[in-house]
């Protein structure tokens, strides 16, 4: 990018926003990106925020839930904005095109930032415009753009700004960030007053994805640090004795507070989170079951398929066959 001034700092400047949406992305991701701009002009009186959609053909988006977003253009139309946004979900494989990775590489100095959003880092890699960049994306995903892009420092964050590249792990940390986009040019108050429009509060860009939910009433802070250390090992899960030591209970204690908070024993409840981590692998990656294997913690393809078969009543196989 030839220009490096930062949006971050406070301005009575209306600031134009381009948001480019890939197909079979989540409405909560494009919704938490536009609304808080909108409250945040509602709040103000003025017009402190514009921005317009687009898309890579210019034409609506299909998304997840089923709806077709209109757009006001293809990416040209971005051409003049002082940010570009690029909001991905699922499909990544389909919706990246090599077109559409060249017009990116192509027009970002144009911005004076460029950001992703859930997905649209890996977008953003590919087209070699975090080179060099702290960045986060979709918990999900995180191993993997660190793998295929060392360039690249990836970390969990919630989301994160390095110069003039700013990412997001999903929709609520894309909230997140533009609260604080509106703290930082408008202050504070106005801030509060747009988080407050919908009910919640922001979060520091800073923080994990996926924070152990201690501040959950309903649940034993045991049964969420055990929680914790099953997510944090899926490729290594530790014996229930080990976790039920770790957090201060015996291993029978544990499996009755599990049993009163989730109905499951604490073993089928992380053999549960291990399957539907392979389920996400075999529908969004290409990996070889072999290493989706090794990475869910089964000691073989076999042992996966038969515990996959189990849980979700097909193999994962059948689950990856065109068309589903």
């Amino acid at each position: 990018m030839a220009q490096t001034e930062t949006i971050f700092l406070p301005s009575r400047e209306p600031l134009v926003m381009a948001v480019l949406i890939l197909p079979h992305s989540s409405i909560l991701e494009v919704a938490s990106v536009l609304d808080p701009m909108r409250a945040a002009n509602r709040h103000l009186g003025a017009e402190a925020f514009r921005w317009r959609v687009v898309s890579p053909d210019g034409g609506p988006v299909p998304l997840t839930c089923g709806f077709a977003l209109p757009a006001e253009g293809d990416l040209g139309a971005a051409a003049g904005a002082d940010a570009l946004i690029v909001v991905a979900g699922y499909r990544l494989a389909e919706v990246a095109t090599r077109p559409l990775i060249r017009d990116l590489r192509r027009m970002a100095w144009q911005f004076r930032l460029v950001g992703g959003i859930d997905a649209a880092p890996w977008v953003l890699a590919r087209a070699g415009l975090l080179n060099g960049h702290r960045a986060t994306v979709h918990w999900e995903d995180l191993e993997d753009l660190a793998a295929a892009h060392p360039d690249v420092e990836v970390v969990p964050d919630r989301f994160v700004i390095d110069g003039n590249r700013v990412t997001a792990g999903g929709a609520a940390p894309a909230a997140d960030l533009m609260l604080y986009l509106i703290g930082a040019r408008h202050g504070a108050a106005l801030a509060r007053q747009v988080a407050a429009s919908f009910l919640t509060t922001a979060r520091d860009g800073a923080e994990p994805q996926i924070a152990v939910p201690s501040h959950d009433p309903r649940l034993d802070p045991r049964v969420a640090l055990a929680i914790a250390r099953m997510e944090a090992r899926l490729d290594a899960p530790e014996p229930v004795a080990v976790t039920a030591a770790a957090v201060g209970v015996s291993a029978r204690r544990l499996e009755t507070l599990f049993q009163a908070a989730l109905g499951l024993t604490p073993g089928a409840f992380a053999t549960s989170l291990r399957l539907q981590a392979a389920r996400r692998m075999l529908t969004d990656t290409r990996h070889p079951l072999a290493e989706i294997a090794l990475r869910t913690g089964f000691s073989s393809p076999s042992v996966l398929s038969r515990a996959f078969r189990r849980q979700f009543g097909q193999t994962p196989s059948a689950l990856r066959k065109p068309g589903r």
